[in-house]
């Protein structure tokens, strides 16, 4: 679905989509704003007038640094994800294309899932679970409360307040750890990556939302895991890239940690021989922490504030990445 044939020799904003949204998605944006040519794709191979696009939304783990020689016109890359670390960055610096992403859009449901996974650990939910697939009625297994506990959040962004605020029902002590440290919404307490060590000593919880970026390629050494209590919980829906198997794995047989919950890892689709799989103090979700059947009109929120801000002044008021920092 397009809005082609606009007037001949009067300019025409063209936006192009590397994905398809919903019919009715679609006719809104096309009918909100007539003056923009839209092409929407199912991939960007498909997008054969990519030459000619302004605009370009896309997820950009497919986008290449071919694409972006080949769309001349293009000034503004819209990534549809939080994740950019797939973006051919080099040659978007080279064109000084502008690039917005969707930060912010996972957190209510990443947050739900944090604690959703947290509460379901103290609880015993997997092993009562058992008992009830095997028929069995045991009122002795222990649970846990997780109120007046200890969160340190590390990669302490939008999604992080999120769960940090929702922590505040539980009265739960809240840390934030972050590249600069400095002070975060509903967070007690806030750290800078180099004061890492401090800010898990103690933690009950700790949870991570990092990046892909150079200096979190690994993030967690050894050091990080003995600093931990021995019955903390370590989540990560941050990448799976932060924490080296062996590394994690040493933590967890050691005893230095209690257990980890993944909802990323270090290679996805997680092969079947991976030792995570079978391991007693590991519980794996496949990369679905921040689904929700509210991510497109989320995102495409994200772009149309955005796109008023660049049909008046070629302003991206919200999300601007910097790609030279990848962020």
């Amino acid at each position: 679905m397009t809005n082609q044939g606009k007037k001949e020799g009067i300019h025409v904003m063209i936006v192009v989509s590397a994905t398809h949204f919903s019919e009715t998605i679609e006719q809104q944006l096309i009918e909100r704003y007539p003056a923009i040519s839209f092409y929407f794709y199912h991939s960007i191979e498909e997008a054969v007038n990519l030459n000619k696009a302004e605009v370009l939304l896309t997820y950009g783990e497919d986008l290449t640094s071919e694409h972006i020689n080949q769309a001349k016109a293009l000034k503004w890359i819209m990534v549809l994800s939080a994740g950019i670390e797939e973006l051919p960055f080099e040659a978007i610096i080279e064109r000084e294309i502008q690039v917005t992403n969707a930060r912010g859009i996972h957190k209510k449901p990443m947050a739900e899932y944090a604690l959703g996974m947290l509460l379901a650990q103290y609880r015993n939910v997997y092993q009562f679970d058992k008992q009830q697939q095997n028929k069995v009625w045991n009122q002795k297994l222990p649970t846990r409360e997780i109120n007046q506990r200890v969160l340190t959040v590390v990669g302490a962004g939008a999604i992080g307040e999120e769960l940090a605020r929702i922590c505040r029902i539980f009265d739960i002590e809240t840390r934030a750890v972050s590249r600069t440290g400095e002070d975060k919404p509903y967070f007690d307490k806030s750290y800078s990556q180099s004061e890492l060590i401090t800010a898990l000593r103690g933690a009950d919880f700790v949870v991570s939302i990092l990046p892909s970026v150079a200096e979190t390629r690994p993030f967690y050494h050894k050091e990080a895991f003995k600093a931990m209590k021995r019955d903390a919980i370590f989540l990560n829906m941050g990448r799976g890239d932060a924490v080296e198997t062996e590394v994690l794995l040493d933590a967890l047989n050691e005893g230095e940690i209690e257990h980890a919950i993944l909802d990323v890892l270090p290679e996805e689709p997680l092969p079947v021989e991976h030792p995570f799989w079978m391991h007693d103090k590991i519980t794996i979700t496949p990369h679905i922490s921040g689904k929700s059947k509210m991510y497109v009109p989320r995102a495409l929120s994200i772009f149309e504030e955005n796109l008023s801000g660049y049909l008046v002044d070629g302003s991206l008021p919200v999300n601007q990445i910097n790609p030279k920092r990848g962020y």
